[in-house]
């Protein structure tokens, strides 16, 4: 007899039960409803244990379902019906692999029970499994590794100077002096220690002076690494910031009377068109302010894009237009291309455009 055949036979002696009054439910009492795993190892494996029951009910348990609070949680129980007085089992898997910390998971099983359902849970706490260097670093310059090699300031003000740190550690086997190429005016930079001991850790310290800048807008700056005096210009970290200008000690009345940038609007989308033609559209800057609006500084996020206004400067009440060319030629695909706008409007200094649409080959 196949299992769905006996399966279909319970639940037909289930339902004549019901209809001859007789008790209609079967009843599990598990030996524990609650599991407390203790401490157990990140790296170590998954962690079992078996909630074993027995039908205390005067029909078979069927049960039906078996589910787990989280993915983390595999179940496995008695698929065949359980006659009364016999016992079954559910037996829970937890897998501790990338989940340090304490848990507490809970697991519903529906069976023909009273209230139709049963919850069974699970506690423990995990403990971080000891990590490799190379999962500590996990950025590979060489001599040494480093959790990671780009350093961003984000926003800074042209008037100000920031400065941040980046770990590494000195897996060369022997000491190391680590000394800079390519430092731009505008960044300094040291290791912290000087000199740095086999195995040992320190910082790459540097310094971010927005007032050296002399074009506001995204910048990003690359320094290079030598070991010991020797060159390597694959190794180097990558230095991020957006430069603004500083309105903060600008009066009330004059904040009043400034520029206000707006537009006819942010975004265009171009449709589809195929590679190797040029999309053109125009931008309508405008004024609201009381001042003269001033473009600063005019990016787009990539070569293949050209902006150009028709004026860099906007007088109160006026607009003038930011002709925009899209080349596809090389470009297949979603495309998604930004231009950023740095203006003297202290409310709004900085505007990004977009232009997007599909290039399908020609």
């Amino acid at each position: 007899m196949s299992y769905s055949i006996r399966l279909l036979t319970v639940a037909l002696l289930i339902f004549l039960g019901f209809n001859s009054g007789a008790q209609t439910t079967a009843d599990m009492a598990f030996e524990s409803m609650d599991h407390d795993f203790g401490k157990i190892r990140e790296d170590a494996g998954p962690a079992n244990f078996n909630f074993n029951f027995k039908n205390t009910g005067k029909v078979p348990l069927v049960i039906s379902t078996v589910s787990a609070s989280c993915g983390c949680t595999t179940p496995e129980w008695s698929k065949e019906p359980v006659l009364p007085g016999k016992s079954g089992f559910i037996k829970v898997s937890y897998n501790p692999l990338n989940r340090p910390g304490s848990f507490y998971k809970t697991i519903t099983i529906v069976a023909n029970v009273p209230n139709g359902s049963q919850v069974l849970k699970i506690t423990g706490e995990v403990m971080p499994k000891t990590l490799t260097v190379a999962e500590q670093y996990p950025i590979d310059l060489g001599k040494i590794r480093m959790l990671n090699n780009n350093l961003s300031f984000v926003r800074i003000k042209n008037n100000e100077t920031k400065k941040d740190s980046l770990k590494f550690i000195n897996v060369s086997g022997s000491k190391l002096k680590i000394g800079f190429k390519g430092v731009l005016a505008h960044l300094s930079v040291k290791a912290v220690p000087e000199t740095i001991e086999p195995n040992g850790t320190g910082y790459l310290v540097i310094s971010f002076d927005g007032s050296k800048i002399t074009e506001l807008g995204f910048q990003m700056s690359r320094i290079y690494l030598t070991f010991n005096g020797e060159e390597n210009y694959n190794y180097g970290v990558n230095v991020t910031a957006t430069v603004e200008e500083d309105f903060s000690k600008l009066s009330k009345k004059e904040l009043q009377n400034a520029p206000s940038i707006d537009f006819n609007e942010r975004v265009y989308d171009f449709g589809e068109i195929m590679e190797g033609k040029k999309v053109e559209y125009t931008f309508k800057i405008l004024n609201k302010g009381k001042s003269d609006l001033q473009l600063r500084s005019i990016k787009a996020s990539c070569g293949c894009t050209a902006a150009n206004p028709a004026s860099n400067v906007i007088k109160p009440g006026a607009s003038t237009d930011l002709k925009v060319v899209f080349d596809s030629r090389g470009k297949l695909g979603l495309q998604n291309k930004t231009i950023t706008i740095i203006s003297n409007d202290p409310n709004s200094s900085t505007t990004i455009l977009r232009i997007s649409g599909n290039v399908n080959k020609s």
